[in-house]
């Protein structure tokens, strides 16, 4: 069954300069491939119903009879599926979908690059917030150490931080949580049951596609235009599917490094309120910015709280080893969250808490790091360029990773022969759902210039022996299969 009607703008965002007008190829062969290809990258979810064949033509210009021939096309191909009244609905051909794998293994022994993680090392100031908040511990020594909704200082010290960033914030709308992960977790459970569905901008953060599968929950994905965020798409998505919530990351999204301009934040909000559908933000990475600040949060456009509420965490600024994440909501859905998080643990550790408060008030950001980051991100753009320039990559104006596309669908294959030959990467569809994005991989740039010329050399490689492996029109599942038997 459909769960979503995208609408011609919205479909024409996607598609983009879809045909070639000196191609001798047929307009209607160049409409399908151009679909096939959305459907594939995830950048056209699944069960969509498409626009009808009249409606579509009006809007691109085009004969009914082209229209029909290219969705003739994919369904004969197992693309689309159509039934009588209900329109044509996208679709993965059997044996396409590959469910989410296990994580991935965090240990990298012998030679292998472990080239999957962006985050970084300790900053700087880390050691000297530990040794503040061992100084500072004896004043909470006589209290049990149980603080549901988090240390008062650390509560004041987030909050402030909303202020500065133009947020106005008092402590009562914060919750300390044990990493963004759980919070991600509370407002899951608090939200949502098993059955429900959840609107996610397409691709997003593995995690969240994880833990909204373990709890159930059915992801609707709505796919990311070639710039910005569709909120039309947004909009018909929260009308059409009635998510209990959606989840959104902002500010240097992961995996695409992209930020949402502030008239598209106010937009959301504003569908968000039209259609009573909760935004959950994930701020996580927006302390990554390299070439501008990000805008004023989301929750700005949201005066009275109840629509919007913010994730952080300090994993991704300060340390991954201070599991320290905080939730901004108004003061009566904190006091909730603060009770049903009794169900699942007490409270966060006191030593992480007051390490984190130390270095919330410093603001100090990514500091020195950004100019790192950046020499970082440009040097790894310039291999790229130079060993795999029929790669396509865009320098995102912050986060910690490249999102590169490949010119076919075989990040998977690739993935596992690069493995074999000694560096391990994040195939795209780690980031999607039902085996979409196979055009991409993720490419953090928080190694050192060395380990990514390393990285890239094997990826070169790579790339070479999957092609000189590789006739012509195979299938690439199959070519995924034939590489994993070379490991």
């Amino acid at each position: 069954m459909s769960t979503s009607h995208l609408r011609p703008p919205s479909l024409l965002r996607l598609l983009g300069a879809w045909r070639a007008r000196d191609s001798a190829e047929p307009a209607y062969r160049q409409l399908a491939q151009a679909l096939r290809m959305l459907i594939l990258d995830g950048r056209l979810g699944l069960d969509v119903r498409l626009p009808g064949e009249r409606e579509l033509a009006a809007a691109l210009g085009l004969s009914r009879t082209t229209i029909a021939a290219a969705f003739d096309r994919l369904r004969d191909e197992g693309y689309l599926e159509s039934r009588q009244g209900s329109g044509s609905v996208t679709r993965l051909p059997p044996g396409r979908v590959q469910p989410p794998g296990p994580d991935i293994d965090a240990t990298s022994g012998g030679n292998l690059l472990n080239w999957t993680h962006a985050a970084l090392p300790a900053a700087p100031g880390v050691a000297a917030a530990c040794q503040a908040a061992i100084e500072a511990l004896p004043a909470y020594l006589d209290d049990l150490g149980y603080d549901a909704l988090g240390l008062p200082v650390l509560r004041r010290a987030i909050a402030a931080q909303y202020e500065r960033r133009g947020c106005p914030t008092t402590p009562d709308q914060i919750m300390v949580t044990n990493g963004a992960q759980q919070g991600f977790s509370l407002l899951l459970k608090w939200l949502a049951g098993p059955g429900d569905r959840v609107v996610i901008d397409h691709p997003t953060y593995h995690n969240a596609i994880q833990a909204l599968q373990r709890a159930h929950v059915v992801p609707v994905p709505v796919g990311l235009p070639a710039q910005g965020w569709d909120i039309d798409a947004m909009d018909a998505a929260f009308r059409q599917t009635s998510p209990r919530f959606a989840y959104v990351i902002a500010d240097f999204h992961n995996p695409t490094g992209r930020s949402m301009d502030p008239a598209t934040r106010r937009a959301l909000v504003a569908a968000a309120t039209r259609s009573h559908t909760p935004l959950v933000i994930d701020e996580t990475m927006v302390a990554t910015g390299l070439d501008f600040a990000p805008p004023p949060p989301v929750a700005c456009h949201d005066p009275s709280g109840r629509h919007v509420f913010t994730m952080g965490s300090a994993s991704k600024i300060y340390w991954g080893g201070l599991r320290t994440g905080w939730i901004r909501a108004d003061a009566q859905t904190i006091a909730a969250l603060g009770r049903l998080r009794t169900t699942m643990d007490m409270a966060s550790p006191v030593l992480d808490q007051l390490a984190v408060a130390h270095l919330v008030e410093g603001d100090a950001g990514l500091g020195p790091r950004a100019g790192i980051l950046r020499q970082r991100r440009d040097h790894l753009m310039g291999l790229i360029e130079a060993r795999l320039p029929h790669w396509r990559v865009e320098a995102p104006a912050g986060g910690l990773s490249l999102w590169a596309e490949l010119p076919r669908a075989e990040a998977s294959a690739l993935a596992a022969l690069a493995e074999s030959l000694g560096v391990r990467v994040a195939a795209g569809p780690r980031f999607g759902v039902s085996g979409a994005f196979e055009r991409f991989l993720r490419l953090p740039f928080t190694l050192n210039e060395a380990q990514l010329e390393t990285g890239v050399e094997r990826l070169v490689e790579a790339d070479a022996r999957l092609h000189a492996r590789q006739p012509r029109g195979r299938d690439p599942l199959a070519l995924a299969l034939e590489a994993d038997r070379l490991i």
